[in-house]
């Protein structure tokens, strides 16, 4: 088949592969394949050079007779399957105004919210300023400052999200607590929320969670001024008969240290299964700011004394709520979320 025969099969098969097209993008990659850059009609032209020259006059103005032809065939088609294609969605988005409307379900605020949210509420209401740290930290804030030393298993690759040797994902909100003593001179009283970041993953745990973190620092704070701070904060977001237990603890950062447990509102303290028959659940940690931080923000030990707890909001909500599976806060299931609608 000379050249001149093949133009005029491709010229054919292109007619014939566009009529088949059934919708304008299908019609596009059709009308590159033939006449794109890298297309069939392009590849004639490239092979002018191959034409014996007495031919090749005749050879171009076929060739480009009928690369104008097919333009104009593939702009009568794609004309045509717009057309249609408008007419469909035309079709297909008509409304009837005379039907009655979709009703939409109201959406519930999500547990974490509304726990999140009760918690400032109750230390606003004791005075306390809310303060929300960046979540990528530096090593120092998240870990030096608060007097963990290098060979601390807080430090450990298995809990801490590194992003390199300097920066990581927060570990704890207490960073944001460093920030603000080294801006500010006692009296302090603020609380730090927001997310928090560890490599841990089961039915209670999360690798992403939130924190609420507090810290109060000015002359004469004891052990004492934070019990009862715990006890109100237990009465107002369990039950009024709620009560709090301190167990000494470790924490790098506070000394003494306690682990804060509430008496089981489920069963009044009697023993059950949500407290292990126990009658106690722990919610938090706490302690006496230690020395060592203070003198890293600059602030006198000898003259201001402090102290400082955290808990996780998830932690309060399942309790608070008697969810068993820390998944299911994050599933957005709306059949769980619309349990919460009227504590809104």
């Amino acid at each position: 088949m000379d050249d001149e025969k093949e133009l005029d099969e491709v010229l054919k098969e292109a007619i014939k592969e566009a009529e088949e097209a059934e919708s304008s993008r299908v019609l596009y990659e059709k009308k590159m394949r033939f006449l794109g850059r890298m297309g069939i009609v392009m590849n004639f032209m490239k092979r002018m050079k191959d034409v014996p020259p007495e031919k090749r006059p005749s050879f171009g103005k076929k060739v480009n007779a009928i690369r104008d032809r097919l333009e104009e065939e593939f702009a009568a088609f794609e004309e045509k399957l717009k057309k249609r294609e408008l007419e469909k969605k035309i079709a297909e988005e008509n409304v009837d105004v005379t039907m009655p409307g979709k009703r939409r379900k109201a959406g519930a605020l999500h547990p974490v919210s509304l726990v999140k949210a009760e918690l400032i509420d109750i230390f606003a209401g004791m005075g306390f300023e809310i303060f929300e740290g960046p979540e990528i930290e530096t090593d120092y804030y998240n870990f030096t400052a608060l007097n963990t030393p290098e060979d601390h298993p807080a430090r450990d690759m298995q809990d801490t999200f590194y992003l390199n040797d300097k920066f990581l994902l927060r570990t704890q909100t207490s960073a944001g607590q460093i920030r603000l003593m080294e801006k500010k001179q006692p009296p302090i009283k603020m609380l730090s929320p927001g997310r928090v970041f560890r490599s841990d993953d089961d039915a209670t745990h999360s690798p992403m969670f939130h924190q609420m973190e507090g810290l109060v620092v000015d002359d004469h704070i004891t052990l004492c001024d934070l019990k009862g701070m715990l006890d109100e904060f237990a009465r107002v977001m369990f039950s009024k008969t709620s009560k709090t237990r301190l167990r000494p603890s470790y924490f790098p950062f506070t000394e003494p240290s306690v682990e804060v447990d509430v008496s089981c509102a489920a069963c009044g303290g009697k023993g059950c299964s949500l407290c292990k028959g126990t009658g106690w659940i722990e919610v938090l940690g706490a302690g006496m700011v230690n020395r060592r931080v203070l003198e890293n923000c600059g602030i006198d030990p000898d003259k201001y004394t402090g102290f400082a707890f955290g808990m996780g909001v998830e932690r309060i909500a399942m309790l608070k709520y008697g969810i068993n599976n820390i998944k299911l806060l994050t599933e957005n299931d709306t059949r769980f979320l619309g349990q919460f609608k009227e504590e809104n």
